[in-house]
Order: C-alpha cells, then sequence, then structure tokens
C-alpha cells in the first residue's frame, strides 16, 4: 500500500533537490511531482525536453514527456499555465492530473484544478487549498507516491531540504485574510511574491502533513 507525500518549498532549488535525493532513494520518476511557481521567468522556454517552441506542453511532446520522460523526473519539466496559478512548470503525475493529463485547452494552454488532484491523491481539503495557494505565491510542490515502508525515509528527504511548515504558513494566510484558495484570483506577481515571501522567511523547516 502507498501513501502520497507533499511538501511546500519557497525555494525551486530546494526542491529540485528534494525529487533528486527522492530518485537517490530509489522511488521511481513516475511516482514523484513537482509543480513550480514560474511567475519571474526563471525556467525560459526551451530550457527543459518536452516544450516546444511555443512554450506548450500540449502540443509538441508526448505525455510521457508530462510525466517525466527518461533520465528522471526533472529531465521532463514543461511549461503549462493551471487556473489561478500563472505559468508553471512542471512534471509528473500530479501535474498530469490538474491539468488534465496535458490535453490543453483553446490555444494550447493546459486547464484543470490543483486542488482536486491533491485531493484526489489523499490530502484533505485544507491541505489541498494551502499547497496550492503556495504555488499561487511563488513556491514549489513536490508529492511523490511512496510505499508504507519508505514514508519515513522519503518525509525526511524532503523536510530535510528545507519544507515549509504548512501549518503556519497556512494560519498566515488566514491572518492576512486568506479562506481558501480562489482558481479565479489572479496570479500573484514577481513583486507580490517577493513581499510576501520577506513576511514568513522565518517559517521553513518540517512540516506537519
Amino acid at each position: 500500500m502507498s501513501k502520497t507525500i507533499t511538501r511546500l518549498f519557497d525555494d525551486y532549488t530546494d526542491a529540485s533537490a528534494a525529487v533528486r535525493d527522492l530518485e537517490a532513494l530509489g522511488i521511481d520518476h513516475d511516482d514523484i511531482s513537482i509543480v513550480a511557481n514560474n511567475t519571474h521567468g526563471q525556467h525560459a522556454v526551451g530550457d527543459h525536453e518536452g516544450v516546444n517552441d511555443h512554450g506548450d506542453v500540449s502540443r509538441g511532446t508526448s505525455t510521457g514527456a508530462l510525466l517525466g520522460g527518461a533520465g528522471g523526473l526533472l529531465a521532463g519539466l514543461g511549461l503549462l499555465a493551471i487556473p489561478g496559478l500563472g505559468p508553471i512548470v512542471a512534471a509528473g503525475w500530479l501535474a498530469a492530473t490538474a491539468a488534465g493529463a496535458g490535453i490543453g485547452a483553446a490555444g494550447g494552454a493546459a486547464t484543470g484544478s490543483l486542488v482536486g488532484a491533491l485531493k484526489n491523491s489523499g490530502h484533505s481539503e485544507e491541505e489541498a487549498n494551502v499547497y496550492s495557494e503556495g504555488v499561487r505565491r511563488g513556491g514549489t510542490l513536490v508529492s511523490a507516491k511512496v510505499d508504507e515502508a519508505d514514508v519515513a525515509r522519503a518525509e525526511a528527504v524532503l523536510d530535510r531540504n528545507r519544507s515549509v511548515d504548512i501549518a503556519s504558513r497556512g494560519a498566515a494566510y488566514r491572518q492576512s485574510g486568506w479562506t481558501s484558495f480562489d482558481a479565479d484570483a489572479p496570479a500573484y506577481t514577481s513583486d507580490e511574491i517577493d513581499r510576501d515571501r520577506a513576511g514568513y522567511a522565518a517559517t521553513t523547516g518540517t512540516t506537519r502533513y
């Protein structure tokens, strides 16, 4: 029996290191997913395999590329859009579920629900909303389907790579009047992400979910 474990990271570098550490544990990259905010534009079109000249993961690439591809999960990162999150880079089963398995809508933009994908994977309503809001505000999610026997080791890998204390982060969101993730709300701008991040930079550490 497997369990889905998910962590939010403020720094994409920490998240990508966690992905590599999970793969080093022997967790197949098909069982790992990463969803990273790209509002700052740090991931340009052409930086990753599986992205065509139009930055479109729903055309010019197979579902297999979105799901990770050869060479590890990070080799399959593609650019796409999910409502409420703005531009993101993503790969893996969670991204495929949230984006309708990479099948794009008009104009090639993949659409779907990250909250729904997280809930379908076993997370609570609260967890799904806070994680999705974290991506909207500039963060990166790493999620993995792990055998029960490997859960403790996988959680240690995610936590030692400076994952966010999601309970504290959710409380901080609510203090500012936030109640739940709203896919119709505008995605954060670069300036808004920087201001928001500065306010809770000290909350990184181990998570409680």
